[in-house]
C-alpha cells in the first residue's frame, strides 16, 4: 500500500510546489498553454496498476482510448480525467481507475481527449458521449465519472445523453468545474484558503476551452443546464477549493429538479482530494467504489 500523507501537510506541500502557478495569474495560464503546445506530456499508464486487471488501448475516432478490465465485469464506467483542460492524465488518475475497475468490477474506459489549445468543450462532449454508448454496447450498463475539468465534461455529457433519452446509472464527480465564468460570489471568500486553483488563470483556460460557444452553454458550464431527468449524481468536494461554492449551487438545482443527489463535503480538504494518498482521500475512494457497486 502507498504510504499515506498527513492531511494537514497537503496544503503546505502544494504551496511549496507552487501548484497554483497555472491558475493564480492570467500569464501563468498562458505560459502553461504554450508549454503544453510545444511539449505535450506523456499519457501512458504506469508500468504496474495492480494484479488481476488488463490494460488495452486503441484509437477511437482519432483519440487514444484505454480500457482497464478486471477478471470479471458487470458493467462499464467512462472516467474523464481532470487537469484544467490543459494538463494530461496523471498517475493518480490511472491508479484510481484501476481501483474502480478491480473493486467495483467494471470495465473502465479512459479517453485521452484533446486539450487546450487544440481541444474544445464540444469536441470533448461528443467524443465522451460516443464512448459511453460504446461502453454500454460492449460492457453493459455504464456510468460516468470525472474530476475537476473532467467533471465538467462528464456532467455536460450526462446532460447531452439525457437529451437522447439515455439516463445513466450514476454520475460521480470529484471537485467538478461547473461554471466556467468563475462568477460565484463566494469564490473570493474561499480563494485565500485554496493552494491550487485561482480565478485569473481559470478564466484564460475557460476562454480557450469554450471554443465558439458561450460560457453559459451547458456544454461548457453544466451548472446552466436543466438537470431534470438525470440519473443519480454524487459530488466529492473539499472546502479549500474555489470550485466548492458551485458544488452547493449544483446540489440546490438538483434538489429542485428532483434528481437524486449526494454531496460529500470534506472540511479543510483541497481540490481533487480523493486523488491524493491521504486518509481522507482513501476514505473518499472507498465511498466511490461503494457508490458504483450499488449503481445497478
Amino acid at each position: 500500500m502507498t504510504p499515506s500523507l498527513p492531511d494537514a501537510l497537503v496544503p503546505i506541500a502544494l504551496k511549496l510546489l507552487r501548484a497554483n502557478r497555472t491558475f493564480i495569474t492570467a500569464d501563468g495560464a498562458m505560459r502553461r498553454i504554450r508549454e503544453r503546445e510545444l511539449r505535450p506530456a506523456s499519457y501512458g499508464p504506469p508500468a504496474r496498476l495492480g494484479r488481476g486487471i488488463r490494460v488495452d488501448v486503441e484509437h477511437v475516432d482519432g483519440w487514444p482510448v484505454y480500457t482497464i478490465r478486471p477478471k470479471a465485469a458487470r458493467g462499464g464506467l467512462v472516467y474523464v480525467h481532470g487537469g484544467g483542460w490543459v494538463n494530461e492524465i496523471a498517475s493518480q488518475h490511472w491508479h484510481l481507475a484501476a481501483r474502480l475497475a478491480s473493486e467495483a468490477s467494471l470495465v473502465v474506459t479512459l479517453p485521452i481527449y484533446p486539450l487546450v489549445p487544440f481541444g474544445t468543450a464540444l469536441e470533448a462532449l461528443e467524443g465522451v458521449r460516443a464512448l459511453v454508448h460504446r461502453s454500454h454496447d460492449y460492457f453493459g450498463p455504464t456510468s460516468l465519472a470525472g474530476d475537476s475539468a473532467g467533471g465538467q465534461i462528464a456532467l455536460s455529457t450526462a446532460l447531452a445523453l439525457r437529451d437522447e433519452g439515455v439516463v445513466l446509472p450514476h454520475t460521480v464527480l470529484i471537485s467538478p468545474a461547473l461554471d466556467l465564468s468563475w462568477s460565484n460570489p463566494r469564490i473570493p471568500e474561499v480563494q485565500p484558503t485554496d493552494p491550487w486553483l485561482g480565478t485569473p488563470g481559470g478564466k484564460v483556460l475557460s476562454e480557450s476551452w469554450r471554443g465558439d460557444l458561450e460560457l453559459s452553454d451547458p456544454t461548457v458550464s453544466p451548472l446552466f443546464g436543466d438537470l431534470t431527468g438525470l440519473g443519480p449524481i454524487t459530488v466529492f468536494t473539499g472546502t479549500r477549493d474555489v470550485l466548492n461554492p458551485d458544488a452547493h449551487v449544483l446540489a440546490k438545482i438538483a434538489g429542485n429538479a428532483n434528481v437524486p443527489f449526494q454531496l460529500y463535503e470534506a472540511p479543510n480538504q483541497v481540490h481533487v482530494y480523493p486523488l491524493i494518498p491521504t486518509r481522507a482521500g482513501r476514505d473518499a475512494q472507498s465511498k466511490f467504489v461503494e457508490i458504483l457497486r450499488s449503481a445497478w
